[in-house]
């Protein structure tokens, strides 16, 4: 499988409080056109959160329902995520690689930016603050089942916790385990279940 995972006594070595170039530039031109009283940072934090949780995660959710639907486009989802996801006409912004991740009673996977905050934009939109956050970036490799714990997700002392880091080339989708009694819901009704939180690990569903 392409790319990498990281196992729990991982160090790092890098500045996680440092601001990129283009988050500097981005925050220095949202200051001045609000102080011009060009736009409303109320509105533009809706606009945010909206295609953060609930425009963007669509195309995921998508790609997640099939994969629970059909056992054919799943197999061809873990083998090579890139085309299947294309498939469904989602494709990198810039090329990049996925590989989705089973979760499975073994094994919960988890994905994470330990250099900046590479992210699947394709398929989960606008990456949440907290994905961004040098807490999280460092902890989910350090303490993974404790940040779980964060989010309200207890798992079973045996289940393995796997955490992925995302790079430029490579990006992870989670693929969540299917909620029992749901055999009779449509693709539709199974992609409205489906939580940006979910395809990143942070959530079971």
């Amino acid at each position: 499988m392409t790319g990498h995972s990281h196992d729990h006594d991982h160090h790092h070595d890098h500045d996680h409080s440092t601001l990129s170039e283009m988050d500097v530039r981005v925050r220095a031109l949202e200051t001045l056109l609000t102080q011009k009283g060009y736009i409303d940072p109320a509105a533009i934090d809706r606009i945010i959160e909206t295609y953060e949780k609930e425009v963007g995660p669509h195309n995921g959710a998508q790609v997640v329902a099939k994969a629970w639907a059909e056992p054919d486009f799943k197999a061809w989802l873990l083998e090579d995520a890139t085309a299947a996801i294309a498939s469904l006409g989602f494709t990198g912004r810039q090329g990049e690689h996925m590989v989705a991740v089973e979760n499975t009673p073994e094994q919960h996977n988890m994905v994470v930016c330990t250099l900046c905050s590479c992210y699947p934009w394709t398929v989960l939109g606008l990456p949440p603050v907290w994905y961004k956050s040098a807490a999280y970036r460092s902890r989910a490799v350090i303490e993974p089942r404790k940040v779980l714990a964060d989010f309200g997700v207890s798992l079973p002392e045996n289940t393995r916790i796997r955490v992925w880091d995302s790079t430029a080339e490579v990006r992870y989708l989670v693929l969540p385990k299917r909620p029992h009694g749901t055999d009779h819901l449509s693709t539709t009704e199974l992609a409205g279940l489906v939580t940006r939180d979910a395809m990143i690990g942070t959530a079971l569903i």
